[in-house]
């Protein structure tokens, strides 16, 4: 094959892999931004417990993900089947997805269970995405090509949710189109991943396996990298400050379609178009980042996105208004997409050769468990609040416990304060990640081979 020919192979694996971001970024736009989020705490469960529910669902899923991820990587990186695992978790998120259209009022259970098992296909798909950046851009065009992927993806996020404003739009407070919504969903995220199946080839070789199963192999492998994965000092101190970081940034993802109902009274329309402003910014917030990485260093390009992302974040505490909140939450999407696309190049500027599905799966483990803390302690916090404000008052015969508007506004009160843990994760996370060294870290994984033998 001529050196034109493989510049030409590789763009196309390239943009195979945008796409498939583009059809993962509808799930995230729709699922977990938009409209099941609200859908399920306004119109599933109809009450201050729909955060803690939703808090509680996102936990388990983040711990099953977090469990199976390590394994899964090094799995994958012995096999050479990324692609065929990825296939798996991605068909479980996109037939789940659809499901979730059977959830109506009071469904609870099912509707935490359908969630729960399509966040899982979800979350488990990233690992084995991520981990193909090294098979689809060289070395020396990493950031540019991470950084691509997260603004395409992000681009199909906003077609997504502009089908399904309009389909919306049209019906008005028909909690059917609202349902249907998520097969329009699904259906856009597994056309959109085809092409990765077809077009992208992975270039690391298979190794010969033997007489012993691969997940003897797996578990082997594993030992031997978490044994190994001590040497890489500066990629610890990095997994360190994102289990902290981490934590805010998916708390403020997952709540933000309940904190815009809930403390501004956004309706289903003004969620969907709350959350296109905040992918268009977050377009515009990955290319910026992805040039600023390369310039500045990515690990100070980091280091800005979460100081401003910490502002909004702030900002959301004080502010009255849907403006104010529209406003926060485009900043917000400018610095998330930063954040989440320079903390992915990062992994693979601090992998060695030959481990990035494993270190993607130690990624993927420090960004599941820290996933785990944070909407938990986001959703039981915020209805926690609400309801000890809510029975206090009542004693204090202040109000009727089961009056509307004191119900109301004990929630906003609650939801409100509960942003606080937000704002701690990513200030504890922001300050960890100043002790992370990242040319010690390129250093550490060029030398990844004569490190382990020294061993």
């Amino acid at each position: 094959m001529s050196a034109q020919e493989n510049i030409k192979q590789k763009r196309r694996a390239q943009w195979a892999w945008y796409f498939y971001d583009f059809g993962n970024s509808a799930y995230a736009a729709v699922v977990l931004l938009a409209v099941y989020a609200a859908y399920f705490k306004q119109g599933v469960v109809n009450g201050p417990e729909g955060s803690a529910l939703w808090g509680l669902s996102l936990t388990i899923a983040m711990l099953v993900v977090a469990v199976i991820s390590p394994f899964l990587g090094t799995l994958a990186d012995y096999s050479r089947k990324k692609k065929q695992f990825m296939l798996v978790m991605t068909a479980i998120a996109v037939i789940f997805t659809g499901l979730l259209f059977t959830v109506q009022k009071g469904d609870i259970v099912l509707g935490m269970v359908l969630f729960i098992i399509a966040e899982i296909g979800y979350r488990g798909g990233q690992v084995f995405y991520n981990s193909l950046l090294v098979d689809v851009a060289d070395q020396e065009e990493l950031g540019r090509v991470s950084g691509n992927g997260w603004a395409i993806g992000t681009l199909g996020g906003i077609i997504c949710l502009v089908i399904v404003l309009v389909l919306i739009q049209l019906n008005p407070g028909n909690t059917f189109f609202v349902r249907f919504s998520l097969i329009i969903t699904a259906v856009f995220f597994a056309v959109s991943a085809l092409p990765a199946f077809f077009i992208i080839e992975e270039k690391t070789p298979a190794s010969e396996k033997g007489d012993k199963r691969y997940w003897q192999i797996a578990v082997e492998r594993l030992r031997h990298t978490i044994k190994s994965v001590r040497n890489y000092k500066e990629f610890i101190k990095f997994m360190v400050a994102l289990l902290i970081y981490n934590d805010g940034i998916i708390a403020a993802l997952d709540f933000a379609a309940i904190i815009g109902a809930v403390i501004f009274g956004v309706s289903e329309t003004e969620l969907i178009i709350f959350v296109i402003v905040v992918q268009v910014t977050g377009v515009v917030g990955a290319w910026v980042y992805a040039a600023l990485g390369e310039r500045m260093g990515f690990k100070n390009s980091l280091v800005q996105s979460l100081i401003l992302m910490l502002l909004a974040v702030g900002g959301m505490m004080f502010i009255n208004g849907k403006v104010g909140f529209f406003i926060v939450g485009a900043v917000a999407g400018f610095a998330i997409s930063g954040v989440q696309s320079i903390s992915r190049t990062l992994v693979s500027i601090f992998a060695p050769d030959g481990k990035s599905a494993e270190f993607y799966g130690f990624f993927a483990l420090a960004g599941r468990t820290s996933s785990i803390i944070g909407p938990g302690v986001m959703g039981f916090a915020a209805t926690g609040i609400s309801v000890w404000l809510l029975n206090t008052l009542a004693q204090a015969e202040l109000v009727a416990a089961d009056n509307e508007v004191a119900i109301m506004v004990t929630e906003q009160v609650g939801h409100r304060i509960a942003i606080v843990s937000i704002v701690i994760f990513l200030l504890v996370g922001l300050m960890l990640l100043l002790f992370v060294n990242e040319q010690e870290g390129r250093k550490a994984a060029a030398n990844g081979d004569v490190v382990e033998a020294g061993d």
